[in-house]
């Protein structure tokens, strides 16, 4: 499956961004997907993942309570809303695609075989 990820941006401290990442090639109605982040001189880390059937989510301590993943199965679309963006969450964010082929919740960037090319998110403060 391939992956095209946008919606990213420049944003003051505080505002709000949609991300999305659309599938193309095959469904991804059986696929585990995730957004990770990767922010300058740091390793990437995992942001938040849903399952395949949008049914489990899970995110990283960081971006809890602000932060929400949901998927468009019929639009081969997932989404990442981002409320109450802080500087630190500025960083190249994936999302990324898993075949099901390892265990639910894995935040592990290795467990994930297809990727986006990334889109630039910026919190000014």
């Amino acid at each position: 499956v391939q992956l095209q990820a946008s919606g990213g941006g420049l944003v003051q401290a505080g505002g709000s961004l949609r991300l999305s990442c659309t599938a193309s090639g095959r469904t991804i109605r059986r696929y585990h997907m995730a957004w990770f982040r990767q922010a300058p001189g740091k390793e990437r880390e995992s942001v938040a993942g849903i399952s395949w059937s949008g049914s489990a989510t899970y995110y990283a301590d960081s971006v809890k309570g602000r932060f929400a993943i949901s998927r468009d199965n019929a639009k081969n679309t997932v989404y990442l809303q981002m409320n109450s963006l802080k500087p630190d969450d500025t960083a190249v964010y994936y999302c990324a695609a898993d075949d099901l082929s390892t265990a639910w919740g894995t935040r592990k960037a290795s467990d994930f075989g297809s990727w986006g090319q990334g889109t630039l998110v910026t919190v000014s403060s």
